[in-house]
């Protein structure tokens, strides 16, 4: 596994990142060696969260409809590797992704068309990034989350 690898390999303290979304995710984590856990996808649904409403309906769409959670990794919006929720335009860029340019030429070419779609709603168009554990998003206040998280995760170590 790779967080233990990471922590018997170095000397500094170890972040876990990637699908943590409850406490027993971090729980996991700390038991094997991280000593911190950075969370991104748990968040975007929070009441504070600033995410275009129509992005954040699809992710909690996604944690209803575990079929609509579906992600990949693609390049079709920046340029660079990131996770998102399949939608139409990362699957008719799919095709030819190969030939997509390099960030930041491709984050200006899409840029336009991404401003547009939240313009009016479409997040077939928009880039809806998520980690692979965005079928665990809930909708709280972000200290709400935090206090949930530190429950579970207090009884995950019982």
């Amino acid at each position: 596994m790779l967080v233990p690898s990471i922590v018997d390999a170095v000397e500094v303290p170890v972040i876990a990142a990637g699908g943590i979304m409850d406490g027993r995710g971090i729980a996991a984590a700390f038991a094997l060696g991280a000593t911190a856990v950075q969370m991104g996808t748990a968040f975007l649904t929070t009441d504070e969260s600033g995410i275009h409403p129509a992005y954040k309906e699809r992710l909690l769409t996604a944690a209803s409809a575990p079929a609509r959670a579906k992600t990949c990794l693609t390049r079709a919006f920046s340029g660079r590797y990131a996770r998102g929720l399949v939608n139409r335009f990362i699957e008719t860029m799919h095709a030819v992704e190969e030939h997509v340019p390099p960030y930041p030429i491709q984050n200006a070419l899409t840029g336009g068309i991404r401003a547009q779609a939240g313009k009016i709603n479409e997040t077939e168009l928009m880039s809806l990034w998520a980690g692979q554990g965005v079928g665990m998003v809930r909708t709280l206040p972000a200290a709400r989350l935090i206090e949930t998280l530190v429950a579970e995760w207090r009884q995950a170590t019982i």
